[in-house]
């Protein structure tokens, strides 16, 4: 029953990240899952209100019906634990250097409560610099692309271009998913291709990860161990995956 629990969430996850999932896409994603299984899986989900069945596939309740609430569910789930991630996330920060803040939740929390000091800072998150306009020191740039309405964001080949001659002394990083067996990851492919160039520009990458999202897997993965230094979560992370990260070098705070 948990499996089938977690199987589901994922479905959701996914389906809400990318707007709409055609159903071969959900069976390379869960490869070892039985088509009838899948459709059991739409069939709930969708009777329970939580994607909305289409021919071929699922499409998010947001782009069904047209509205714009997706991040402002995400951004009121779990306000604890972003706020016990953030406030370990302000301590390494230090005046005078260049930082990246990933699009999500996470690290619009963190944009909310940056110091107003001596900054350098580079965005693709639309709430992350909403949040950051409070700031009078700091420089903030915005990078160009392509819209994602739900999750407030902006990635594309763009703003991989806008960061080619840029080195951060630190990015801090949305997560998606992590799982042992597929590392750090996200369900939208221009998503992932903005964090790999991220993490190849900085000095030191910082993965901001609720509890929750360990067991998670979706479509794309963006880091393995040895590309992240840091791991910041909340007090509810599981020993062993917090001893695994330890025993591969990274930080876990």
């Amino acid at each position: 029953m948990g499996r089938m629990k977690q199987r589901r969430e994922q479905i959701v996850e996914l389906v809400n990240s990318e707007g709409a999932v055609s159903f071969a896409k959900l069976k390379t994603t869960f490869p070892e899952v039985s088509e009838m299984t899948l459709r059991n899986d739409l069939k709930f989900l969708d009777q329970t209100r939580q994607i909305v069945r289409v021919y071929g596939g699922a499409k998010s309740v947001e782009v069904v019906i047209g509205t714009d609430d997706l991040f402002y569910k995400r951004n009121t789930r779990n306000i604890e634990r972003k706020r016990q991630i953030t406030e370990k996330a302000i301590k390494l920060l230090h005046p005078g250097t260049s930082v990246f803040l990933d699009s999500g939740t996470t690290t619009t929390e963190l944009a909310r409560v940056f110091p107003d000091e001596s900054y350098l800072i580079f965005t693709g998150g639309i709430s992350c610099a909403l949040e950051l306009a409070h700031l009078t020191q700091s420089q903030i740039h915005i990078l160009g692309g392509q819209m994602n309405r739900f999750s407030l964001s902006v990635n594309g080949i763009s703003s991989v271009k806008a960061i080619e001659n840029v080195n951060f002394n630190i990015a801090f990083l949305g997560v998606t998913g992590y799982s042992q067996e597929t590392g750090f990851n996200c369900g939208v492919e221009d998503e992932n291709e903005l964090k790999k160039a991220i993490i190849r520009k900085s000095e030191k990458v910082v993965a901001l990860m609720d509890s929750e999202k360990v067991g998670i897997v979706n479509t794309f993965t963006f880091a393995t161990l040895k590309d992240i230094d840091v791991v910041i979560s909340d007090d509810d992370l599981d020993p062993d995956t917090k001893k695994v990260f330890q025993s591969n070098g990274i930080e876990v705070l």
